[in-house]
């Protein structure tokens, strides 16, 4: 395979033994079908399960599938180590329980482009809120007010504009991933705010897209989270603010 593939797919996984073998049937069903390179990493974040071994399983079937194993940082701290691991033109990461599939991304690929004389987008990134996106089932109405009225802090904290902020699909340019994810300070959920915050700070486009979602009945995301995301929130605006990223 080549050195440096068009794509790089990351998945951080954390105890997701049952739900990977999926994902990993459908990824590769998918891109093995694909007219660009491709690599798949599998980020361990210290899983106690059986997750590693899920993963060598497929080994033998994929040969672009790589397996890092590290401590449990959480997620923002696994897709940070798997995006800079990756060697791929376009580094795209995803969930493990394949909420968001693999097909989606061909949504995503013309936007990198440059068409009519101008440059393509540096970060891409799936939206379950903006007119198209189908979720499937529906999500509870008080989930999508808690969902909307965090979306508008983020709004008006950091990210006027953007209606979705937490989808775990988003893919970026290989320059992008390496002047951003070096700087990342937030180890868990927040950080999918804070990547797109430094893009915003950095001159990066973004375009949102509508993706399919499925919801996941095990989702590993507690109520909790939601609060910790508004709290480190006000923490990536104050970093911004104060200058405390450095290149």
């Amino acid at each position: 395979m080549n050195t440096k593939p068009f794509l790089s797919v990351i998945i951080p996984a954390y105890n997701e033994a049952k739900r990977l073998p999926l994902t990993l049937i459908d990824i590769n069903k998918h891109l093995k079908k694909a007219d660009f390179s491709y690599e798949i990493l599998i980020v361990n974040d210290g899983s106690t399960d059986e997750t590693a071994e899920a993963v060598a399983r497929f080994s033998h079937i994929m040969e672009n599938l790589r397996l890092i194993n590290q401590k449990n940082t959480g997620k923002g701290g696994a897709v940070k180590n798997g995006m800079l691991e990756a060697k791929g033109q376009i580094r795209l990461f995803m969930d493990a329980d394949n909420s968001t599939a693999i097909d989606q991304f061909d949504k995503m690929m013309p936007y990198f482009s440059v068409k009519d004389g101008k440059e393509g987008y540096g970060v891409v990134i799936g939206s379950r809120d903006v007119k198209g996106a189908q979720l499937v089932p529906p999500q509870p109405w008080y989930k999508r007010l808690v969902g909307n009225l965090g979306n508008l802090f983020i709004q008006f904290m950091l990210l006027p504009g953007i209606w979705d902020t937490q989808c775990g699909f988003k893919a970026f340019t290989a320059e992008a991933t390496e002047k951003i994810f070096p700087l990342i300070k937030i180890n868990r959920w927040g950080f999918d705010v804070e990547i797109l915050a430094l893009a915003k700070k950095f001159g990066y486009k973004i375009k949102e897209i509508p993706v399919v979602w499925v919801n996941s009945p095990f989702s590993h995301v507690k109520a909790s989270a939601y609060i910790q995301v508004l709290w480190e929130v006000v923490k990536i605006r104050y970093w911004i603010t104060m200058g405390k990223y450095k290149n």
